[in-house]
């Protein structure tokens, strides 16, 4: 009888999450992040290990190059997309995402930043994804890109400044921090609500909005408030980002009358930050700054929304609590 050696899955799977981790923040795709890891299971499986001595390392450079390869199509695609593009929603109160115990580490799987990082060419990414996101060294970074640790220092540099340039034009510059990255890239908000101050802030926001309260509604928005729905095509929603305090405040009534009449609606942690579930068909995230709504979010294309649901499935998210 034939027995495989059990040692190459071993190594893989202790690996799993950091490659996923890795691949999701590079791409902003759990559906490309999971055939990422995939891909890079066939590499290793058939590659020659003997001369692997830090299989975390090499697996890592793998999804990485994986990845960049993955990123020049992505490009492509989203310049042909209907409507506004959003990274894919991922339930994180299960670690889907690796730890996210810090600020910073939750700001580096926000959805914010995740659209702020399509700004960056491939490799800018991979370098600032490693560099913050799991404080790879300059050195390290060039040996798994192979380029100079130089040229990798030039790249960051510039994918800092892109990130920041981005923030500062949504509003969202700030105070930055020192840390791995010693650049102060990954801000925070000024305010920041816990989640019971969420919930809170959020059931009145939802209360308003369905019972077509205006007044109260707009009371709770910044008046730069931007509204930004990713239906791709496939589901409707609004092709463009709606800004300003009363048109945001009548679209969102508008709609939640229309398509939210009868959908159970539930609170979860999406990408590290608290976000309304309708029924697992949209996505709603109710960005807060200074005690009031910076951005809401809707994510409702339903191939996005795929690996969520899956999630779903075996989870309640953050809370599980229902209106």
């Amino acid at each position: 009888m034939i027995t495989r050696d059990p040692a190459p899955l071993a190594d893989f799977e202790e690996h799993r999450l950091r490659m996923f981790a890795i691949a999701y923040r590079m791409l902003g795709s759990a559906a490309e992040a999971e055939d990422t890891v995939q891909d890079a299971w066939l590499r290793w499986s058939s590659a020659g290990r003997e001369d692997v001595e830090h299989p975390g390392a090499w697996l890592a450079k793998a999804v990485t190059r994986l990845c960049l390869n993955r990123l020049t199509s992505a490009r492509a695609r989203r310049e042909e997309y209907a409507g506004p593009w959003l990274p894919e929603p991922v339930l994180t109160g299960d670690g889907a995402l690796g730890p996210l115990e810090s600020a910073e580490q939750r700001d580096g799987v926000s959805i914010a930043l995740l659209v702020l990082l399509e700004r960056l060419t491939p490799v800018e990414r991979a370098v600032y994804v490693l560099r913050e996101a799991f404080a790879y060294g300059h050195r390290e970074i060039a040996v798994l890109l192979g380029l100079t640790e130089s040229h990798c220092r030039q790249l960051y540099r510039r994918a800092a400044v892109k990130v920041e340039t981005g923030r500062a034009e949504t509003g969202r510059a700030e105070t930055g921090r020192a840390g791995a990255g010693g650049a102060g890239s990954l801000s925070r908000r000024r305010f920041e609500p816990d989640r019971a101050q969420w919930q809170n802030l959020v059931e009145t926001f939802l209360t308003a909005a369905r019972e077509g309260d205006l007044a109260r509604l707009e009371s709770m928005l910044s008046a730069d408030v931007r509204y930004v729905a990713d239906g791709g095509g496939i589901v409707s929603a609004a092709r463009r980002p709606i800004l300003g305090r009363e048109k945001v405040a009548r679209f969102l009534v508008g709609a939640l009358r229309k398509y939210g009449a009868g959908l159970p609606i539930s609170l979860a942690e999406v990408n590290a930050e608290p976000a309304l579930l309708f029924g697992g068909a949209v996505v709603l995230q109710v960005e807060f700054e200074d005690g009031l709504v910076r951005g809401v979010r809707s994510m409702a294309n339903p191939e996005k929304l795929e690996f969520l649901q899956r999630q779903l499935s075996h989870s309640l998210g953050l809370s599980g609590r229902s209106w």
